[in-house]
């Protein structure tokens, strides 16, 4: 392995190390239910702060898993998904802004030629369906939205809905699977289901993807 793959793999280990950090943060501070009491007091005040939460994790690469389990035990299963799917949409948008802002030297040092390459030849063959693709490959999220956003090709609405639409099968998935383990029912197993579609959907992908290159 070359120094700058020792180096990526190192990164992402940290990185996951620090969401895994959160989340046993979030549930540990919950123990009592103290927490989620006190967030739903706050009314209008907290579902905002909840959702510009969930924007601000997204747009760098720290799982957000954390946060979406906690919405989950505080507002239930369909708010909490709203909300982290807002606070995930908008983060979609502020980076779409940022990188047409910063523009392409700031990008190259955040993403690997080899998933750029990726993400442009969906993009290029199919348009916005092919960046749905994209977004289905095993790639962090926050990745695509950074090289999607700065491709001439992508326009602001295709960029925004695809972004949208891509992440609420996971966002469904680990809900269930979240309510099931809560209690114990067979929801666990509804729960895999989209997100093991989402992953072969992306083995899939990917496979193509490397054929052509």
């Amino acid at each position: 392995m070359t120094g700058s793959g020792k180096r990526i793999t190192w990164r992402g280990i940290i990185v996951f190390l620090i969401g895994i950090g959160i989340l046993v943060g979030l549930l540990y501070s919950d123990r009592n239910h103290q927490l989620s009491h006190t967030l739903r007091s706050w009314g209008w005040l907290g579902i905002v702060m909840a959702i510009v939460v969930m924007m601000l994790f997204c747009v760098t690469p720290i799982p957000s898993e954390g946060l979406l389990i906690m919405y989950l035990k505080v507002y239930g299963i369909a708010p909490g998904i709203l909300y982290a799917w807002l606070g995930s949409t908008l983060s979609a948008v502020i980076i779409f802004f940022v990188v047409r802002t910063v523009g392409t030297p700031f990008l190259r040092r955040s993403v690997s030629a080899e998933k750029w390459e990726q993400i442009s030849d969906w993009v290029e063959r199919r348009g916005s369906f092919g960046l749905l693709m994209a977004r289905l490959l095993p790639i962090p999220a926050f990745v695509v939205n950074y090289a999607a956003g700065v491709m001439p090709a992508v326009g602001l609405w295709g960029y925004t809905w695809t972004a949208a639409l891509s992440i609420l099968p996971y966002y469904v998935g680990a809900s269930l699977v979240f309510e099931g383990i809560m209690k114990n029912t067979s929801l666990i197993f509804v729960g895999l289901l989209p997100i093991a579609l989402v992953g072969l959907a992306g083995y899939w992908l990917h496979r193509i993807s490397t054929k052509r290159h």
